[in-house]
């Protein structure tokens, strides 16, 4: 499993040829705070990288959730939607948003891999 970071602070693991999870970061989390509520993206469409794809909300702000490559959703975590928490305690395992089918592998390897994503982290 290879796990690549957006800017944007949202996760993505390749768990197959066919699928990807993903998530928000720790640092996304830490930022947001208490999440209450989460609008997850509708199965079976078609995103591209970088579209809007859910909104997260927590007692502090509410932040968007991009598509961190080109792809149909295929599953969303209806755990989440019923426990928004989870996405504050355990945002990199039972809190994922949704799978999506990868479109463009490229885009994928695009992505930061966890030592650059750590180097951003120190920039900001």
């Amino acid at each position: 499993m290879t796990t690549k970071f957006t800017a944007d602070h949202e996760w993505i693991n390749i768990e197959d040829h066919d699928a990807a999870v993903v998530g928000i970061t720790l640092h996304a989390q830490d930022a947001l705070g208490d999440v209450v509520f989460v609008e997850l993206p509708e199965v079976g469409r078609s995103y591209t990288q970088g579209e809007v794809a859910g909104v997260v909300e927590s007692v502090k702000a509410a932040a968007d959730i991009y598509m961190p490559v080109s792809g149909e959703v295929v599953e969303v975590n209806e755990g989440l939607r019923a426990d928004p928490a989870l996405a504050n305690t355990d945002p990199l395992g039972a809190g994922w948003f949704f799978k999506v089918k990868v479109a463009d592998l490229l885009q994928f390897d695009a992505l930061m891999d966890p030592p650059g994503y750590d180097a951003l982290l120190k920039t900001l």
